[in-house]
């Protein structure tokens, strides 16, 4: 089967997510790099494209000349993956899927629910895919969850606790970082920042475990360095669509924790734990029954686990395959093979109206407030 050809725009030099895409769209043989605008900097994008063997002919300056580029070319690209500042997905986005490109956009999909509501309409409109990064939900163990739940393997769900906190942010004379600065600038960030960069994951990853969608919510906001204009410790009490109760925590101050990102999963006979530092294992308690540890890799678990996992039992399946898992997914839906657990345009839009809602309840004093998108209420 012939490869896909894919392009990036962003992700360049010193980039932290654009080697993970890299190294996940080419994992499979699924994709060959073909194009890319991977700076704000034309030239400095342009050498360092064709440094990763891209032609010099498809390494482009910028995100529009990429697009005036690849629209009418006879082998254009079949994906673009928009790996850029916050402020600038929507616009990228719209355009693409308005020239009838696939998309797969980095979370948060927009900065503002309007935007967000847009993107699915132009994404339908068009017939193509827009996909949104929520990797997480891509590792072989929070699929295995996920079957667990909508098997009924542990009842009905009451109860989902999961917390996105670490502290590489927490040095308040890293301030002027300019991987850690943007975070916090409403103009690059939007109206958020810690919960908008990574609480959205643990939020995203609720709804998908428990197969269930955000209704409402009640946010309590701080920013502990003093500095700093958004966030960067948020503590989210949410209720879900079909009466699950939930609890988010989400820092970038947490000194002493590295990733940090876990969930658990309480129903009416049985519990489950997944966390991305052991994300090999899904700890599994019957009710009246002993822990045990589900692995990758072993027999008896279901469909869609084996078909996302590469190598044997013991041998880890890291962040970039956990990336690599969303791409072998687009490749499926790009050939006419819709994939049930592909993040979409939907998500992203849910994802940016928990934001706003959080955002406004912090304002509000933990009020709680509709976090659906009004498309979608």
């Amino acid at each position: 089967m012939a490869k896909l050809r894919w392009g990036m725009i962003g992700g360049g030099e010193g980039s932290q997510i654009g080697p993970a895409h890299r190294l996940g769209a080419q994992a499979d043989g699924l994709f060959e790099f073909a194009a890319g605008a991977l700076d704000h900097r034309p030239e400095a994008g342009r050498e360092y494209a064709q440094r990763l063997g891209v032609a010099a002919d498809r390494a482009y300056g910028g995100w529009q000349e990429m697009l005036a580029g690849e629209k009418d070319r006879a082998d254009r690209i079949d994906l673009v993956t928009i790996a850029t500042p916050n402020s600038t997905h929507f616009e990228i986005a719209k355009a693409y899927l308005e020239a009838g490109f696939n998309v797969l956009c980095e979370k948060p999909m927009t900065m503002t629910v309007e935007e967000g509501e847009e993107i699915v309409r132009v994404a339908e409109a068009s017939g193509k895919i827009c996909a949104v990064n929520y990797c997480y939900s891509a590792y072989p163990m929070v699929r295995q969850a996920r079957a667990m739940v909508r098997s009924g393997e542990i009842g009905q769900v009451r109860l989902v606790v999961t917390n996105f906190s670490h502290g590489h942010h927490g040095d308040a004379t890293d301030a002027d970082n300019p991987r850690v600065r943007w975070r916090y600038d409403p103009a690059m960030a939007g109206v958020s920042g810690q919960f908008a960069d990574c609480g959205i994951h643990a939020l995203h990853m609720a709804s998908f475990i428990c197969d269930d969608e955000v209704k409402t919510l009640s946010a309590d906001m701080a920013s502990t360095i003093a500095s700093r204009e958004l966030e960067d410790d948020a503590m989210i009490n949410f209720r879900m669509e079909g009466g699950t109760v939930g609890r988010l925590w989400t820092s970038s101050v947490a000194i002493g924790r590295q990733h940090g990102f876990d969930i658990q999963v309480f129903g009416e006979t049985g519990g489950l734990r997944w966390a991305s530092e052991q994300p090999n294992q899904l700890i599994y308690t019957p009710v009246g029954g002993r822990t045990q540890i589900i692995e990758k890799g072993e027999g008896g678990l279901h469909d869609e686990v084996q078909r996302l996992s590469r190598v044997a039992i013991a041998h880890p399946e890291g962040f970039p395959l956990a990336v690599a898992n969303i791409y072998c997914d687009l490749a499926d839906a790009i050939r006419g093979e819709s994939r049930d657990g592909l993040p979409n345009a939907a998500d992203g839009v849910r994802s940016i109206a928990a934001v706003h809602a959080a955002v406004a309840s912090g304002k509000a004093d933990g009020a709680w407030q509709d976090a659906r998108p009004p498309m979608f209420r």
